[in-house]
């Protein structure tokens, strides 16, 4: 059995409690964080189903993608805070744009020129978008945004100023 038919029958035995068949999170509260398999979002920040739209990709980043999930997130969804949370030891950080879109090309035989969002400095990369979220128009609420980096190794989280 694949690991999507896995998935699948794990769907059977999984139930929406009555708090998550609410659409609006009830802290009003949306993260942005990385893919990473390693982070356990809800467990790690106490969240429970119901509680936050945790929206996700490859860094954490502020992508037009991410925005536009933000942007839903507030004016349909009716959050209030942004919460961007990046991580120590991650894949973005660990290579440049062009070694990352050079094994892209290598593994599919495509060319490859999408921005990855490949960063040198974690912290930067966290008050980098931060700014992207606080400048984008389409946000109702960009006073309440905030970042962190996840310690994978110690398991803490710090804000980044």
């Amino acid at each position: 059995m694949d690991a999507i038919d896995q998935a699948l029958m794990n769907t059977r035995l999984h139930h929406l409690g009555m708090a998550a068949r609410n659409s609006e999170p009830l802290r009003r509260l949306a993260v942005l964080t990385c893919m990473d398999a390693r982070i356990d979002v809800a467990a790690l920040l106490g969240l429970r189903l119901g509680e936050a739209h945790v929206v996700r990709n490859a860094g954490g980043r502020a992508t037009t993608d991410a925005l536009h999930a933000l942007a839903i997130s507030q004016v349909i969804l009716k959050t209030r805070e942004v919460m961007v949370l990046h991580h120590t030891e991650c894949v973005l950080g660990s290579y440049r744009q062009s070694e990352l879109a050079e094994r892209i090309i290598v593994a599919t035989h495509h060319p490859f020129s999408d921005e990855l969002g490949c960063f040198l400095d974690l912290s930067e990369s966290v008050i980098e978008d931060l700014a992207r979220i606080r400048s984008y128009p389409y946000l109702v609420h960009r006073d309440r945004v905030r970042g962190f980096i996840y310690d994978l190794a110690s398991n803490k989280v710090s804000e980044v100023a």
